[in-house]
């Protein structure tokens, strides 16, 4: 039987995997679309609803779906447990082409993000692993890095940076990506551990700056830098002044220095709380279920799967909870496997 830290980390692992894919269920209706058409077709959104009939990717599918940004993330930690210590670039790879197959076959849509399947294409063609993600600048890899943050204690922040550093090779090899994807595993990394969302986001900032050292160097504002004035920024506001100062000033495209440092300040809005972190990203439009992926699991690594709302975990579509929890109770097994013994797992 684990010990009480042992089960905190694995409650805080299972609130990072579930509060994300609450983010990402909350948000797959309206992604895509403006602040104000999401009014229009749904007022303001606080709960899961099913998507309009012509939506341009969610048609069809029921209230409370997730999309590839949980099931990527989900993926994503499997491949990591799998690889053991060194990250199987190739296992990766073609796990991304048959889960992909797998979505087309369920009649779904095209959901590879632009750098994850311009890097597939490449590889198809013959280009290595290692050089396919050169180019790779948008949000894909924020989105699914979670499971990075659950196994990697944050000290030594080199080492975690590195292993964010190696699952992006494939698909997001540039110093933009690699910082957003690394300030995302160390926020949850930190809430993992047992801290809250203010020491999350400031562990996120550090780690930014050392994924921002790795990779291909792409032009692009500051990660680090926007994370700190994205929360500045709406720190005190009301939601709906916050709402309009993430959509108008820090941008809710796809690109990771617009999406990860507003999922930054939406964390910020909401305090922490992952409920309303899934809420206020899903008004947000654009990429709203990305946003409220990460928005959400960073809260829930803060808060653990205990603490969140368990009516609206009930409700989730396409997610097995068992499935999820036998995954992070490998990952903190992974971790306190890393630490070595006699070693804080936490820290």
């Amino acid at each position: 039987m684990p010990d009480a830290t042992n089960k905190d980390m694995l409650d805080r692992a299972m609130g990072a995997l579930v509060g994300g894919a609450l983010g990402d269920a909350l948000g797959m209706p309206t992604q895509l679309l403006s602040p104000a058409r999401i009014a229009a077709l749904y007022g303001h959104v606080e709960d899961f609803v099913a998507p309009v009939a012509d939506h341009p990717v969610s048609k069809g599918l029921l209230a409370g779906t997730i999309t590839d940004d949980t099931e990527q993330a989900l993926l994503l930690g499997r491949i990591l447990v799998e690889s053991g210590d060194r990250f199987d670039h190739t296992r990766w790879v073609n796990a991304l082409l048959d889960w992909e197959r797998d979505v087309k076959a369920r009649g779904s849509y095209d959901l590879l993000g632009p750098s994850t399947k311009r890097a597939i294409d490449a590889i198809n063609n013959g280009m290595p692993a290692e050089e396919a993600g050169r180019g790779g600048d948008t949000n894909g890899a924020a989105m699914r890095i979670a499971p990075v943050g659950i196994m990697m204690p944050l000290a030594p922040l080199h080492a975690l940076a590195a292993k964010v550093a190696e699952t992006c090779r494939a698909t997001h090899n540039t110093s933009i990506a690699i910082a957003s994807a690394a300030a995302v595993a160390a926020a949850v990394s930190r809430g993992v551990a047992g801290d809250d969302w203010r020491a999350a986001s400031d562990s996120a900032v550090a780690a930014a700056r050392q994924g921002a050292a790795l990779g291909h160097w792409v032009t692009g504002g500051d990660i680090a830098a926007r994370i700190v004035w994205a929360q500045e920024l709406v720190r005190g506001r009301t939601v709906k002044d916050a709402i309009r100062l993430i959509v108008d000033l820090v941008g809710t495209g796809v690109a990771s220095q617009e999406s990860v440092p507003a999922a930054f300040a939406v964390l910020e809005v909401a305090a922490g709380d992952p409920w309303q972190a899934a809420v206020i990203s899903a008004n947000l439009g654009g990429d709203t279920d990305t946003i409220g992926a990460i928005a959400a699991g960073m809260a829930g690594a803060c808060t653990g799967f205990s603490r969140l709302p368990q009516q609206h975990i009930a409700r989730l579509v396409g997610i097995d909870v068992a499935q999820v929890r036998a995954l992070a109770t490998d990952l903190v097994a992974a971790r306190v496997a890393k630490a070595g013994p006699g070693k804080d797992a936490a820290a």
